[in-house]
Parts: structure tokens; C-alpha cells; sequence
């Protein structure tokens, strides 16, 4: 049995998390590497693009069941022979969110599923709203040796990846994941890029991809597919082959360095300043065709 590089990639809701995730593993499956993806976020969808918009049954599906569990009944193939699993979440109003990839990671032991299936990466997709509980497991239990965030210049994004740096930088003198890099998401404008870049150097950590927002993954997601399976051959599929490229050999793990609460305000401002004065020194360029007839 080879070593697996186990990889977590953790981002907000709503943030492309689990596109990113799922069309890394595509592009690694298309060079020929064996992939475990497992979905760790409750809403179960981490997968779906991997078989064409389709769910799978969860691990705390099976387990709730009280059948026998074999691991049929919780791994399914997707694009490429990507090996799917999605952890699940509690019943609506029941129990932690988190709990499911803290049954999953017991199960997937329990069952050997590791070693019957010999990945080369396993990658984690997991909600980053909050970095506790059960959403935690893959950093301080060091589950996952490497970790990503998915965030954009958005604020809310922003904040999401500095908790995770704060998670990362408690457990690390304790045998936990360590930080590998940001993967830039729907950087549109270059105004973006240099919220991020800033941000990045703010906390010592550096960007492991930027990846352009792009009509490509509308249109993939609505066939239920990768961009990687859809259009193989357009910009956004390299995008994410050199991003999968970059890391199954990027061996930098690092602790960051995460801005308290105060800085990070303080931070937020001065781009919202940097922002408005932009927009003032726009609109105050005026053209002789756009601007008004004298009276």
C-alpha cells in the first residue's frame, strides 16, 4: 500500500468549494492517479458533479439504517474512477452538522476502506463557515496532512479563511494539518487579485491558484458534470489541472499567521477606503462624449 496524500480543502458555503474539490479530482483522475473525494459538508453534494448531478447515499444514511454496513453501500465510482463518499449530516434540527465526518473517518477506518482501495490522494471537502466540532477533525486529528481554503475577495470569504488559519495555528504544536495555500475563487477583476494577494501576505500564506469566474462552469453544472469532463479542452479545464498539478507536488506546509479580530476590521476598512476612492476617481474622468452639453 502507497502513502496517500491526504489534502482538505475548506471554504464558506456557497464559496465553490466543492466545484473546486470535485474538478481537481477529475483532472487528477485524468492523469491517471486513484482518488478518494470525501464530502464533509452536511448538504451532501460535494460528489454530485462526479456522477452526472446524481447524490449517493451517506455514511450517516447507512449508519442510521442499522443494516449491516459494507462498503458498497457507502463508496460509489464517479468520472474517471473517482471514488465518492459523502459523509452526511444529522436530521433537520437534530444533533451537530460536524458529526457526520467524525462517523465517516471512524467508519472508513473500521472498514479498511483505505487500504482496500490504495489512493494515491484523498481529498476532504469540508465547510469552513466554522472551524469546530466536527469540522475540525481533518486539522486537529491530522486526517489530512495538507489544507486549503477556497476563498474569494469578499469579506465573509475573507473572514471564513482567517478562522480556518486560527484553527490551523491552535492544533498545529499538537500534530495537526498544516497550511499549504489559497486558492483564489471568481477572480474577475484585478481588483480581486489584489484584495486576495494582500490578504495573503497579511497572514504569511501564499496563493496556490487563482481561478477565473467563468460561463464554462455554469454551463458544466447544469449537465451535472466537471468542466474537466464537459469541455476538457477549454481555458477553465487547465485552470484546474495546473491547480490539481500544483498541489499533489507542492510539499510547503506552513503554520499562518491569522489577523485578530481588530486587525482584520481594521484591514477590511482600509480596502473599502482604497474602494471608494477609486470609485470617486473614476467617475470624476469624464470623456467629451460622455460628458453633459454645457447650458
Amino acid at each position: 500500500m502507497t502513502k496517500a496524500k491526504n489534502i482538505a480543502i475548506y471554504g464558506k458555503g456557497g464559496i465553490g468549494k466543492s466545484t473546486t474539490t470535485s474538478n481537481i479530482s477529475a483532472a487528477l483522475a485524468d492523469s491517471g492517479l486513484k482518488v478518494i473525494q470525501i464530502g464533509c459538508d452536511p448538504k451532501s453534494d460535494s460528489t454530485n458533479n462526479l456522477r452526472g448531478g446524481k447524490s449517493i447515499p451517506t455514511v450517516l444514511d447507512a449508519i442510521r439504517s442499522g443494516k449491516k454496513i459494507e462498503i458498497a453501500d457507502i463508496v460509489y465510482e464517479g468520472f474517471g474512477g473517482v471514488l465518492c463518499i459523502e459523509a452526511g449530516g444529522p436530521e433537520p434540527g437534530v444533533g451537530c452538522a460536524g458529526r457526520g465526518i467524525i462517523a465517516a473517518i471512524e467508519l472508513l477506518r473500521q472498514k479498511k476502506v483505505f487500504e482496500q482501495y490504495d489512493p494515491d490522494v484523498v481529498l476532504y471537502d469540508v465547510l469552513g463557515d466554522v472551524v469546530c466540532g466536527g469540522f475540525s477533525v481533518p486539522i486537529r486529528e491530522g486526517v489530512a496532512e495538507q489544507v486549503y481554503t477556497v476563498t474569494s475577495a469578499d469579506f465573509m470569504a475573507v473572514y471564513a479563511a482567517n478562522n480556518l488559519f486560527k484553527g490551523i495555528k491552535k492544533y498545529a504544536n499538537s500534530g495537526g494539518a498544516l497550511f499549504s495555500g489559497i486558492i483564489a475563487n471568481s477572480v474577475a477583476l484585478p481588483i480581486q487579485r489584489e484584495i486576495i494577494d494582500d490578504f495573503a501576505s497579511q497572514t504569511g500564506t501564499t496563493i496556490a491558484e487563482y481561478v477565473p469566474r467563468s460561463v464554462t462552469i455554469i454551463r458544466s453544472e447544469l449537465r451535472g458534470q466537471t468542466a474537466v469532463e464537459y469541455d476538457p479542452d477549454s481555458e477553465q479545464a487547465e485552470v484546474y489541472r495546473r491547480l490539481a498539478k500544483a498541489i499533489v507536488t507542492n510539499e510547503k506546509k506552513y503554520v499562518p499567521a491569522p489577523l485578530e479580530a481588530e486587525n482584520l476590521k481594521t484591514w477590511a476598512e482600509s480596502w473599502s477606503d482604497r474602494l471608494l476612492e477609486k470609485k470617486d476617481d473614476e467617475s470624476s474622468v469624464r470623456t467629451p462624449e460622455t460628458a453633459s452639453p454645457a447650458t
